[in-house]
């Protein structure tokens, strides 16, 4: 009997190629999904529905698959991001209905790792409007002007707290307004309840306004991004930005607290000169 399953004839090519890439590395490591949930913290079922193309691995699996393999992971997660675009866009095609159902099982314990050996996406400081107050979590992000981040240095992640939130789903650390400010990847918003409220096409990136149902929060997000690209989110009186810098290819802003998605509005300025909002 074959280990694997066929994988689904509608996979996205780059999706194929990275479940395959995955595939492989479980082969060489001799584990299987069970093994993999003991060595990562994410479920057996999980590894299994990341194996079998049926949900796309969070980043946090992804890390910590390559470090208990001894995997590098700078390429795996270089496929990882072109995979995540390709699902995304497949999700927009399909309705976002659909992305929910597929993605509301895609994390079962544990937050993201953040990944070792590659540069940091620097999500900037929220902004207060009329007073200038600035929220800020301490050693998560830098303060700015609101304006691009400052490419010469990256922001270290925001780090977890001793105790998950009560209440809260295994892995997401925060809810409402606890979550404005902060990275959605590093408080475990980014996986789970995401949905895309909306998007749009700037160039060739695609700017979106994701949402999490579970933290009740919203941020900007541009994929196929290049240095010197930018996306910024208001909403009321706040603003928070995002930059590329290195190799990355993938910009987020920091969240906001919301009732409705709808709420957030975000704008893309390109490099190129290229501008666009949702």
């Amino acid at each position: 009997m074959p280990r694997w399953k066929e994988l689904p004839d509608a996979l996205d090519p780059q999706v194929r190629e990275f479940v395959t890439r995955l595939r492989r590395i479980a082969d060489g490591s001799g584990a299987g999904p069970a093994a993999l949930a003991d060595g990562t913290g994410y479920g057996e079922a999980s590894w299994e529905s990341y194996l079998d193309g049926r949900l796309l691995a969070p980043k946090g699996a992804v890390v910590a698959l390559a470090e208990v393999t001894g995997t590098d992971p700078v390429p795996l997660i270089t496929l990882w991001e072109l995979a995540e675009r390709a699902w995304s866009r497949s999700a927009l095609r399909h309705g976002d209905a659909a992305e929910a159902v597929l993605l509301s099982r895609a994390r079962t314990v544990t937050a993201p790792v953040p990944g070792p050996g590659r540069p940091a996406r620097r999500p900037a400081v929220f902004l207060a409007g009329a007073l200038g107050a600035v929220t800020v979590t301490v050693g998560a992000f830098l303060l700015t002007d609101g304006g691009p981040a400052d490419s010469g240095r990256t922001a270290a992640r925001t780090p977890a707290p001793a105790a998950p939130t009560p209440g809260l789903p295994p892995g997401v650390l925060c809810a409402g307004p606890g979550c404005t400010g902060k990275d959605p990847e590093a408080m475990g918003c980014a996986d789970g309840h995401v949905t895309t409220a909306r998007s749009v096409t700037v160039g060739a990136a695609l700017l979106e306004v994701r949402y999490s149902d579970t933290c009740g929060a919203a941020w900007g997000r541009l994929t196929g991004a290049v240095p010197g690209d930018t996306v910024r989110v208001t909403v009321g009186g706040t603003s928070g930005t995002g930059g590329i810098t290195g190799g990355e290819t993938i910009a987020y802003t920091p969240m906001a607290a919301v009732k409705e998605p709808g709420e957030l509005r975000a704008c893309a300025e390109l490099a190129s000169g290229r501008r666009g909002c949702t």
